[in-house]
This record gives C-alpha cells, sequence and structure tokens, in this order.
C-alpha cells in the first residue's frame, strides 16, 4: 500500500505559492527579452580560465566562450570543431588534425590594428603546453598523460602523437580543458585571466559581478552556421545569476525571471513532479520537463584494505548489495528520475553497460548472508559505518533502515562534502558515498576507478581495489581498436568488479531539465553539457494571455 507523506504546511505553502506564480502572472516580453537566455547558477563559478575548468558549473560557462580541436553532439559523438578533419596513423598514435582558416578570437585591443587575429596551431601548442606547465597547476593536466609530444606543423596542421593507443583520446580532446586561448592575452592578465577570458565561442565575455551576475554577448564574428547557413548563435546574450538556494531558484523560474532550471532538488521535487517522475499538471501549461540518461553512477564504496571484519566479508558486501530495494529508494526520493543500478558500475548509455551482472533485491539471501558471517566470525551483532554528506542524508537513512532488517546495524555519519573528498582520496573512510560523473564518454573512464596503478591519492581508485585479471584486461582495452570487442572486455571488467564488490551501485543518474515553453533548440546530452548556441527563444501566447 502506498504511503501519503506527512502534511508539511511549508510545502503546502510552497506549492501554493509556485501554482499561483505559474497560472497567473502576466509577463510582458519585449524583443529584447526574446534575445537574453537567462539562469542562475547556484554552485557559483569559480573561473572562466578553461584550463581550470573542473567544475559543471566553470565548464558550463566556459563552454560559451571557448573551443577546441574537436566537439561532442548530443548523441556522444565526436565532430569537427577548429579541426575541421583529422587522420590517424602510426598504429593509432598519431593524430594530424587540419585547422579551419575562419576562427578569430574575441575582439581585443591588445590584438592590435584589428583587435583580432586567427586561432591557429602555435595557439593549440601554447595552450597544451600550459596545461603541462606545473606552475599554472591546472586540474586538467591528467588529460595529457598519455600524450607523448605534440606540435604545430604550420599554421594549419596541429600534430599529437600519443605514448600508446587510445581509442578514448578524441572523447578527450572534447573536454574544456583542451581549449584554445591565445597566448599574448593570457600573458597580460596571467592569473586574472579568469575573469578577463578571450576565445573563439559563439559567445564573448562582457560583464562579471562576482556572486551577483555574469553576462556574455553574441559573438558576431563566430565561424560555425545552422544547417540552413544562418550564423550562430541566434541569441544576443547570456545571462548568470547566483542566487544559492535552489527554492529562491526555483520561485525565479516560475515567476518567469529566469528561462532554465537543471536537476531535481528537494526543495521542490515533490510541487514540480508526481512520484512516477512527470511533470505536474498545473506547471504543464508554462514549463516544459526533459529527461535523458547522465553518464554519472551513484554508488557506495568499500576501502578494501581496511582490517575492519565488516567491511573485509565478501558476504557482507554482497548482503548490503541484495539487502535494499533500489526501486523503492527511486520512487520515494527521487520521484523516479534516475535508474536503478542493477547493472554494474558503468551507467546505461555507454558502450559495456549490462543489465544482468550486478544485484537485484533479495531480502531473504541478504539475512542468509548476515547470518552466516554471525556464524563464521561469532559477531552477533555486526555493524559498519557509512560517511556521507547532508545532501544523500535521505538515501543512507533508507538503506539503514533496510538493512537493519537483514541483522546488520548501520551507523550514518555526516560530515561536510569537502571533508569527505579529502577523506576518501586518503584511505580515511571505510564505508562511504561517492558518485562518478565521466570525464569522457568511454567506460574506460569509469573503469579507471578500479586499476591498481591508480590507487588515491595518486589516482581515482578510492576503494584501493586490486586484481591482476582487471588489470590485465584493462591494458588489453588500450589495444583493441575493434569497438565491439572492446565493450566487451569492459562488461568482462565490470562483471569482474561486481563479483568482487569492493561497491554498491545505487542508481545511474538523470539529467533533468525544466524550460519555459517559450524556450526552444535546448536540448539534452549524457554529460550534461550545456549547449546555448542554437537555443532560441519565442512569444509564449500562454503567458502572454
Amino acid at each position: 500500500m502506498l504511503k501519503l507523506a506527512p502534511f508539511s504546511f511549508h510545502r503546502f505553502l510552497f506549492g501554493t505559492l509556485l501554482l499561483i506564480i505559474c497560472s497567473c502572472t502576466s509577463i510582458d516580453r519585449t524583443q529584447n527579452d526574446l534575445l537574453v537566455f537567462r539562469y542562475n547558477e547556484h554552485k557559483n563559478i569559480g573561473s572562466l580560465d578553461p584550463a581550470f575548468s573542473k567544475d559543471l558549473a566553470d565548464i558550463w560557462g566556459t563552454h560559451q566562450l571557448f573551443n577546441g580541436l574537436v566537439q561532442m553532439d548530443d548523441q556522444l559523438n565526436v565532430k569537427p570543431c577548429i579541426a575541421k578533419n583529422w587522420t590517424i596513423t602510426d598504429s593509432a598514435k598519431t593524430y594530424t588534425f587540419n585547422l579551419r582558416k575562419d576562427v578569430f578570437f574575441h575582439k581585443h585591443e591588445l590584438f592590435g590594428q584589428d583587435s583580432t587575429r586567427n586561432a591557429t596551431a602555435s595557439d593549440f601548442e601554447y595552450s597544451f603546453n600550459r596545461l603541462r606547465d606545473k606552475s599554472i597547476a591546472s586540474p586538467g593536466s591528467w588529460v595529457l598523460n598519455k600524450v607523448d609530444d605534440f606540435s604545430a606543423l604550420n599554421d594549419s596542421t596541429f600534430q599529437i602523437k600519443l605514448k600508446q593507443p587510445f581509442p578514448a583520446f578524441l572523447g578527450l580532446l572534447t573536454m574544456k580543458y583542451c581549449s584554445v586561448v591565445p597566448k599574448d592575452i593570457v600573458e597580460h592578465y596571467g592569473t586574472d585571466f579568469r575573469s578577463n577570458p578571450i576565445g573563439t565561442g559563439p559567445f564573448k565575455f562582457k560583464r562579471w559581478e562576482e556572486n551577483l551576475k555574469l553576462v556574455f554577448r553574441r559573438n558576431n564574428h563566430y565561424f560555425e552556421t545552422d544547417s540552413i547557413g544562418q550564423p550562430l548563435p541566434y541569441l544576443e546574450a547570456i545571462s548568470i545569476t547566483f542566487l544559492p538556494d535552489k527554492q529562491s531558484e526555483f520561485l525565479q523560474f516560475a515567476q518567469g525571471n529566469i528561462d532554465f532550471v537543471s536537476g531535481l532538488d528537494g526543495s521542490y521535487k515533490d510541487e514540480i513532479l508526481t512520484a512516477e517522475g512527470k511533470l505536474r499538471a498545473s506547471y504543464s501549461n508554462n514549463i516544459k520537463m526533459i529527461r535523458g540518461p547522465y553518464l554519472n553512477t551513484e554508488y557506495l564504496a568499500f576501502f578494501m584494505e581496511t582490517e575492519i571484519n565488516t567491511i573485509q566479508s565478501k558476504k557482507l558486501r554482497k548482503a548490503i548489495n541484495v539487502g535494499f530495494d533500489k526501486s523503492k529508494m527511486m520512487t520515494y526520493l527521487r520521484n523516479g528520475i534516475g535508474i536503478p543500478a542493477n547493472g554494474g558500475f558503468i551507467p546505461k548509455g555507454l558502450p559495456g553497460f549490462d543489465a544482468s551482472i550486478g544485484f537485484t533485491y533479495q531480502p531473504e539471501l541478504a539475512k542468509q548472508l548476515v547470518s552466516e558471517f554471525k556464524s563464521e566470525t561469532g559477531i552477533q551483532n555486526p555493524e559498519i559505518t557509512l560517511t556521507t554528506t547532508s545532501n544523500y542524508l535521505s538515501f543512507c537513512e533508507f538503506i539503514q533502515r533496510e538493512l537493519q532488517k537483514t541483522g546488520l546495524n548501520v551507523n550514518v555519519d555526516v560530515i561536510p562534502a569537502s571533508s569527505l573528498k579529502d577523506a576518501k582520496a586518503n584511505g580515511q573512510l571505510d564505508f562511504f558515498r561517492a558518485s562518478w560523473i565521466a570525464d569522457y564518454p568511454d567506460a574506460e573512464n569509469y573503469l579507471s576507478l578500479y586499476y591498481s596503478k591508480n590507487f588515491a591519492p595518486n589516482g581515482p581508485n578510492y576503494t584501493h581495489f586490486k586484481s591482476e585479471a582487471f588489470d590485465q584486461m584493462y591494458e588489453a582495452a588500450y589495444l583493441e581498436t575493434n569497438p565491439e570487442l572492446r565493450a566487451q572486455l569492459y562488461t568482462k571488467m565490470d562483471a569482474l568488479i561486481m563479483d568482487a564488490a569492493p561497491i554498491v551501485p545505487l542508481f545511474y543518474d538523470e539529467v533533468v531539465r525544466f524550460t519555459r515553453k517559450n524556450v526552444e533548440g535546448l536540448g539534452i546530452n549524457a554529460t550534461n553539457l550545456l549547449e546555448l548556441k542554437s537555443v532560441r527563444k519565442s512569444v509564449n501566447m500562454t503567458e502572454v494571455e
């Protein structure tokens, strides 16, 4: 039987306010309104220098201002960008890119008489060297770890040589770290380039009042066009505010003051969505929702080098994996947004994903495994501490209650996000909540978390999982150029991980976007990249009426 949530006056008041706003607000759309795309960035933006585009907020900002050699479309296909084409030779170790000659940097007085100049292969050489420069300390320096050398062969030819074949390399180059920047401008501003960015992107930097507002304007000399040859972008400007509160952000959206909200927050999820993840009828006139797979796996992780008996026991790790209902968890805590992770660590949407290799809810098996642990160890009251942040407390408490029924006591420890990040990197947590968002769309990025040479803090292997068989397959995947055979290797590796159970996959996330009905052309992609160059706004007659 479905249990109704207890009545909350706060929720009722908030929902009533939103309903009034969405139903009754008459918005006077001027032509200027239709040329400006407005959104809020509640996590703030730390830098507009692409060499420091580590967080999604920064990536969304720099993506409007900068371009790289290649780019990714909404189907995760690598497409030309500043490089119009490329060849791969030398047993897939040498990449030679032929650059467009009609790509110009945004205007700046330091460029001299014309206030601009072409982006050339030498600019890419400088930009890549900057990533490697230890004095710059870019968090993106790792993207060149598999690169042996790179050079500008001439103004329009840039060549990269790898140490070994790496099938995911082109996807890696789509990251904002690999954007081209102009040496003359960067060296003039130094560290202040973060707030004085000059790129080649569809929008150019206009004004930044930190913590208040950021404005980009249309780049009238942008090189890309749409399918009928019309210049991009269509919008005149992008306006970004920095309200830190997600509830306030959603109220601004409901009032029509911003055009877009990303993600599902607990402060408004029950007001706008049904338990099945559908948009409530009261919002359907003015708001539309788009959702799709997101390359993000949410999971619990065990530190495999701990001496604690409960962590070392494979039976208890499997008992946790089968001891709670992930589908029920998604319905009650996420309004159906997200896919229960009954497969492995590789999320749905990537080659290598297999829904059959993971664990399903089996409460009786969980009880049996806990009982066997008690008999074998003599520990009659086994307990384990799960460390999390406040954002995921509800998930961990749900799991805590479910596992209690199996005979395993789970203590939930809540710490700040920064503390959890440092502690898991240094092996100080035995059992913790984590997530992995793809840096690039290849399952190798996920499997790198279980390669023994990537032990944290020097790599992303936070569990310190080690398997010689896994390592051999992981290294073999680098040399496999056939995509189907490589995907089969990925599935085998993922199945090996799940058999050893160093993790508990919770769910594969989904991108959820809410927009005003008058926003057109805002797509969705599995990396949650915000692509605005093809967005238009029109008059929404429902709102005008």
